[in-house]
């Protein structure tokens, strides 16, 4: 019976009519990344012929989870700064994300912020790619995004169980999917290959030992998303704070004394994210006024 809830699941992940279908020109960023001849202008030349799809990568670039100091202006210098991985993957779910702004902006200022600390986490360790722990950090709920606009019956049903029982959202899923929004939204990051170093901190986030190769990176997406719960910063589905798993907090080196020296930082980024997500929340009103 479980299986066949998950085979079921996992079918309709396979087809996923509720998301936005990836743009063609996704295939053939794939193709280009993965030749070393091809170099970054060549790459951004690609995109930029997207206008749409340009516009939506350097609003992400830009937001304050990033942090750079100066606005990139052209797909090159994005390329350049973030590294192919992470533009390949916010050219994929750029779509996505502005879903996310008009339906749960709740979802998208919790990500945001996780993005945030995760990156702030990332460069405190001296990680190499900080900025890929952070888009893994923005893309560690994906399957809450999947649930809603995909599994639509079930999501009502994870819903009302949070509501009326009081459990964790996590609990609730397990019950009524028999697997959990980690799961789904590592399951989506392989399909659609991208590298292991963005699926595994997303599909293991609640639970480290399932990592394999990059539990740093892991456990920093773990940390990040108690903090923000912690700060109260958007809303993930439900109001637990979830413990820290101890090896998560030794392979970090979080304790009470370097919490204080980052603290201040995050702060920081909370605010600064406060006005770009406040940008989004007056555009949203604008265009549907009703709501």
């Amino acid at each position: 019976m479980i299986d066949d809830k998950r085979r079921e699941v996992k079918k309709k992940l396979r087809t996923l009519k509720g998301l936005p279908t990836l743009p063609p020109i996704v295939a053939k960023l794939t193709r280009m990344i993965g030749d070393e001849t091809v170099s970054a202008p060549q790459i951004a030349a690609v995109i930029e012929r997207d206008q749409v799809l340009t516009s939506k990568v350097l609003r992400l670039v830009n937001s304050a989870f990033y942090g750079f100091p100066r606005r990139i202006s052209t797909v090159s210098n994005a390329i350049v700064l973030l590294g192919f991985n992470v533009i390949r993957t916010l050219v994929i779910t750029a779509s996505i994300f502005e879903m996310m702004q008009s339906r749960d902006v709740g979802l998208w200022e919790h990500s945001l912020g996780v993005a945030a600390v995760s990156g702030i986490l990332a460069r405190d360790l001296g990680l190499e790619n900080p900025e890929e722990v952070a888009t893994a950090g923005l893309l560690h709920d994906l399957g809450k995004v999947v649930e809603r606009a995909s599994l639509v019956e079930d999501y009502k049903k994870i819903q009302e169980k949070v509501r009326n029982e009081g459990v964790t959202w996590r609990e609730a899923e397990q019950e009524i999917l028999h697997m959990d929004h980690a799961e789904i939204g590592g399951y989506l990051l392989n399909r659609w290959n991208l590298p292991e170093r963005l699926v595994e901190p997303v599909a293991s986030h609640h639970e480290l030992k399932k990592a394999r190769r990059f539990k740093v990176e892991t456990a920093v997406v773990q940390l990040a998303d108690i903090l923000v719960r912690a700060r109260g910063f958007g809303y993930s589905g439900d109001p637990w704070v979830p413990e820290p798993e101890e090896k998560a907090l030794k392979l970090v080196g979080l304790d009470e004394k370097k919490l204080e020296v980052l603290l201040p930082q995050m702060e920081v980024k909370f605010y600064e994210l406060k006005f770009f997500t406040e940008e989004i929340r007056e555009a949203l009103l604008e265009k549907n006024p009703a709501t």
